[in-house]
């Protein structure tokens, strides 16, 4: 069974990706952390299988995460979509830049997020 970490500061988002795994019938192992340094523990500790990651968190922003896990040859291939409000077309350069696997705006579109999953093979 695959591992999932959904890494946002907000219980309702984390909740809200949760159960759209749940309606899609992807069968996984869910992972929360509030902030990047909860995320980054569990990253180390829990070897998910896929990241979901805000960029607007305290303690570690998810682009500071982002760079942080990607500097980590360990962790170079593990799939990080970014879910975020932060819309500017820089914004996902960004974070496409560092390493992100695909950029979610939010709020989530069950349908473009259905379409993002689906190319990462759960």
């Amino acid at each position: 069974m695959k591992k999932v970490l959904v890494v946002d500061d907000s219980r309702i988002m984390r909740n809200i990706v949760k159960n759209t795994f749940n309606e899609m019938k992807i069968p996984c192992e869910y992972l929360e952390a509030a902030n990047g340094n909860e995320a980054l523990l569990k990253i180390h500790t829990q070897n998910p299988d896929l990241v979901l990651l805000d960029w607007n968190m305290p303690e570690l922003s998810g682009i500071e995460l982002l760079k942080k896990v990607r500097a980590n040859p360990l962790y170079r291939d593990l799939p990080i979509v970014m879910i975020t409000s932060e819309s500017a077309r820089y914004s996902v350069i960004e974070a496409l830049k560092y390493g992100a696997t695909d950029y979610i705006i939010k709020p989530v579109n069950e349908r473009t997020f259905i379409e993002k999953l689906a190319r990462l093979s759960l």
